[in-house]
């Protein structure tokens, strides 16, 4: 008795093994995109109205701000987009080089 001998039974039975695991994973992969698709389509609905609102009330509060709200808010936007320019100011950068000291060249190391 050959073990390593295929035959055309046990050749039928792989193929269709693969084939059986190939169709469940194409399945569960379209069951994921259609879960995908209408959890997306009822989030974006939801956000659309909540953000529509929102803006809407942050539109009438700013209408009735006073002059000096106006400016404080106008100066703070001015002041954080200074800070983000001027971050880079802040880095320090270390350049190392080659340097020829050796005990050879100065006998005092």
């Amino acid at each position: 008795m050959n073990i390593l001998a295929i035959t055309a039974d046990t050749l039928y039975l792989a193929l269709i093994s693969i084939g059986v695991v190939f169709v469940i994973l194409i399945v569960l992969v379209l069951i994921l995109n259609i879960f995908t698709l209408l959890a997306t389509k009822t989030m974006k609905g939801a956000r659309v109205v909540k953000d529509s609102h929102t803006q809407y009330k942050q539109a009438k509060s700013f209408a009735n701000a006073s002059d000096e709200d106006k400016a404080a808010v106008a100066m703070a936007l001015y002041l954080y987009a200074e800070e983000k320019n001027n971050l880079e100011s802040r880095v320090l950068t270390i350049k190392h080089s080659s340097q020829a000291w050796s005990s050879e060249l100065n006998p005092r190391l």
